[in-house]
């Protein structure tokens, strides 16, 4: 078998830090020897012992085929046992095996830097790791903070603008009642006001037809006047009777309610007075209204009907009453 020594071309090239890495073999190699003459056993009965040493080479090489078997030499009388020879140093290995651990030595550098850099980047990664964990579990607590926070400035808001809003309602309520009450008692006083101003009509309208049916009777003569020209029952106090008899009430409105026009209601209408002034044959000059009947329509309906009858009809007796009021209510 050819060493590595012969055939220098197949030797390994020699590396930065040989030296160190040369060092660090050979002493692994002298423990190991210790430890190997440490566990053998050695024989009394040979005095020659053989070593077998395992050597490595820069190539693969195929081992030589086994030695045959030789004769067992002839027995030979029992001789005295020597002395136990001194202990032999174990036998540095060659070179080529030093080479190659010295060559094998920066890998397993390499490799023991590696796993450190990769220990150390896991830890840096979980120490990232935590403090990313940390970070968002601290913006978990943040935002769970606000949006409590928010929740309840929300729920505080929508309290207040419920109670405001029931309070807004109570007042509006309170402000409806208030004016719902005042509309009724306004209008029990202007029901009050309505009752009484026709009560006060009513009296007017029958006073004034009173008054009308007094002029309308007229007077045939005055009692106890010298000289009297009135009836035997007349309750007048002049010397002659200057109204209009008592038929010419009924006479007038005959001649004027052909000519009205009036289609509303006429309940509750007061009687309307109108002056007319007319001339010595009884043609119309003039119509006035003196006094309403606080409806409009009817008011201008008797004026209405006046213009159009143009003359009114001579009393009983031939005359001619060139000043009248007449008054005139849907009733007449």
């Amino acid at each position: 078998m050819s060493s590595a020594g012969e055939r220098p071309e197949f030797a390994p090239q020699a590396e930065p830090g040989s030296l160190h890495a040369l060092g660090l073999a050979v002493l692994a190699h002298l423990l190991l020897g210790l430890a190997l003459t440490w566990g053998v056993s050695w024989t009394q009965s040979d005095p020659q012992v053989n070593f077998s040493a395992e050597l490595w080479s820069a190539t693969a090489q195929e081992a030589a085929p086994a030695a045959a078997p030789s004769a067992p030499p002839p027995a030979e009388p029992p001789r005295p046992k020597p002395a136990p020879p001194p202990p032999r140093a174990i036998a540095v290995p060659p070179p080529v095996a030093a080479s190659r651990q010295a060559a094998l030595a920066p890998e397993a550098d390499i490799a023991l830097e590696r796993e450190k850099k990769r220990k150390l980047k896991e830890a840096e990664d979980r120490k990232k790791a935590l403090a990313l964990a940390e970070k968002a579990e601290k913006a978990e607590k943040i935002a769970k903070a606000e949006k409590a926070e928010k929740a309840e400035k929300a729920e505080k808001a929508e309290k207040a603008r419920k109670a405001k809003q029931v309070e807004q309602e109570a007042a509006e309520a309170k402000k409806l009642a208030a004016q719902k009450q005042a509309k009724a008692e306004a209008q029990k006083l202007q029901t009050r006001k309505e009752q009484e101003a026709k009560q006060a009509a009513d009296a007017a309208e029958a006073k004034a037809r009173k008054e009308n049916l007094d002029r309308l009777m007229g007077q045939a003569g005055a009692t106890g006047v010298t000289g009297a020209t009135g009836a035997a029952g007349a309750r007048g106090t002049a010397q002659a009777s200057s109204g209009p008899s008592v038929s010419y009430g009924a006479r007038l409105k005959a001649r004027l309610k052909p000519n009205l026009t009036f289609l509303a209601d006429a309940t509750g209408i007061r009687a309307a007075e109108v002056e007319v002034r007319t001339t010595l044959d009884g043609t119309i000059i003039s119509q006035r209204l003196v006094k309403s009947s606080g409806n409009k329509a009817w008011d201008d309906a008797v004026v209405n009907a006046i213009i159009k009858t143009e003359t009114l009809p001579r009393d009983v007796d031939g005359r001619v009453h060139t000043y009248l009021i007449i008054p005139w209510s849907p009733k007449d």
